[in-house]
């Protein structure tokens, strides 16, 4: 594994680490968003869980790499519905998205590579 993409895992498992704690621990920001987007609380803990998951597969994957193309896949996915609530059911301003947009294209960079 080379140091860019162990470096751009670190980052992913970072970012993806601060929105599951900021989902479990029910930050008022997370909430007013699942508000606007009008999903059920408990589909919050559903994706943070995912989340996890994907944290987790990636912090394995330096020692199991293969793992890391599964955890990619999970974040993209994660990504575009993010992107989706963001611009469709909450109707925000693209600028909202685009944390999820650069999540987004770190995923794909690291399945890429």
């Amino acid at each position: 594994m080379n140091t860019f993409i162990m470096i751009l895992s670190l980052i992913l498992a970072l970012m993806f680490s601060i929105s599951v704690l900021m989902k479990f621990l029910r930050a008022n920001s997370m909430l007013q968003h699942w508000k606007e987007y009008g999903y059920p609380l408990w589909f919050m803990d559903v994706i943070a869980s995912l989340e996890l998951v994907g944290v987790i597969a990636v912090i394995s994957s330096f020692w199991i790499p293969g793992v890391l193309t599964f955890a990619c896949i999970l974040f993209a996915i994660l990504m575009l519905g993010a992107i989706h609530a963001h611009l469709f059911r909450a109707k925000h301003k693209p600028v909202m998205a685009i944390n999820a947009g650069i999540l987004l294209i770190c995923s794909l960079l690291l399945l890429w590579l």
